[in-house]
C-alpha cells in the first residue's frame, strides 16, 4: 500500500514520494507535502529552467537558484518561466 499526501501543488490527496528527493529540511517538507505527480511536474519545470537560463547544476550559484525556485514552486508564489520562454508546440 502506497502512502498518500495532501499535495500542496495539486490541492488533493495523491500518492506520495517514496523518499525525500532533496537533502535537508526542504527535502523533508517536499516528502511530507508533495505527490509523485507534482514532483514530476517540478522536474519538467526544472529542466526548462536549466535549459533557458543555461545553468550548470553542479555550480553552487545554479544550485542555490534552483533550490530557491523549488521552494517557490511548491511553497511560495510559484516559479515562473523566463519571459522569453516559448513553450514547444504539440
Amino acid at each position: 500500500m502506497s502512502r498518500t499526501v495532501n499535495c500542496v501543488l495539486l490541492g488533493s490527496e495523491a500518492p506520495g514520494l517514496d523518499f525525500a528527493p532533496y537533502p535537508g529540511e526542504l527535502g523533508q517538507r517536499i516528502f511530507e507535502n508533495v505527490s509523485k505527480e507534482a514532483w514530476q511536474r517540478w522536474l519538467g519545470h526544472q529542466t526548462m529552467l536549466i535549459n533557458e537560463y543555461r545553468l550548470t547544476p553542479i555550480e553552487p550559484k545554479a544550485r542555490k537558484f534552483l533550490e530557491a525556485e523549488m521552494e517557490k514552486y511548491f511553497f511560495g508564489e510559484g516559479s515562473a518561466a523566463p519571459k522569453e520562454f516559448v513553450p514547444p508546440s504539440s
